[in-house]
């Protein structure tokens, strides 16, 4: 999972973009997702709005998404889509609502997924939950905007995995990090089984990211990979003999 800004560089030129390109199929690595989708100064919601600027940024995006074969764009973007202080919320549900509409069909025509992503209050104040999440792709309706589940901001905010449940028929991503200190599986004795249970008691099929804190990626990568591992199989349903 790499990031929209620094790895598709929608506000770059060509020349920079496929240098990015040449460098990811030279390693030989599949991007299958990348977050960190809208800048804070293309305003989502507020009086500031502009929506045709936010859907050409996204437009360039899904393009590149398509040349490189990345397939979940992670819309978490928290600054750019946060309520403004004294700003109606309902009225910035309905932008909200109003741009998803509109950009569902260009990510369509690029083949890519839009994965709202649900952020913990003291990261924004729009979709706090998986819930609330789900309700939104509910609203919008639109089968290219979907919804991704993150165990560290569903613990912040004290969501448990009957929210995974309740957005079966939405998610398509998940991220993964422990609550404390958002580092990555493995670090403490953190227990994500609950959620991979309710994961599979959905049929989910589609990717775990870790997306958190590293002290160091080349040492602690492969436990981090074996603790995922070892509680997705505790998580198994138990057959009764």
């Amino acid at each position: 999972e790499a990031g929209v800004q620094n790895f598709l560089v929608p506000q770059k030129d060509r020349a920079e973009w496929e240098k990015n390109l040449r460098q990811v199929r030279e390693s030989g690595a599949r991007v299958y997702a990348c977050n960190g989708f809208i800048p804070e100064a293309l305003r989502c919601t507020g009086p500031d709005v502009d929506h045709d600027a936010v859907l050409a940024f996204a437009q360039t995006a899904f393009e590149r998404a398509q040349e490189s074969g990345v397939k979940i764009i992670v819309f978490g973007s928290g600054r750019a889509r946060r309520v403004p202080d004294g700003f109606d919320p309902d009225q910035a549900w309905r932008q909200f609502v109003s741009l998803l509409k509109r950009m569902g069909p260009i990510a369509e025509k690029h083949g890519v997924l839009v994965a709202i992503e649900p952020l913990n209050r003291n990261e924004c104040n729009l979709v706090t939950s998986v819930v609330r999440g789900a309700d939104l792709c509910r609203e919008v309706n639109h089968a290219n905007i979907r919804l991704l589940a993150d165990f560290y901001h569903m613990e912040l905010e004290d969501e448990g995995p009957e929210a995974i449940r309740y957005a079966k028929d939405w998610l398509v991503h998940c991220h993964i990090a422990e609550k404390e200190g958002r580092k990555a599986p493995g670090s403490s004795d953190h227990d994500f089984t609950g959620f991979f249970k309710a994961l599979r008691e959905i049929g989910y099929k589609g990717g775990v990211s870790i997306e958190g804190r590293w002290e160091d990626f080349d040492k602690q990568l492969a436990g981090a990979l074996t603790t995922m591992q070892t509680q997705w199989k505790a998580a198994e349903p138990q057959s009764i003999l």
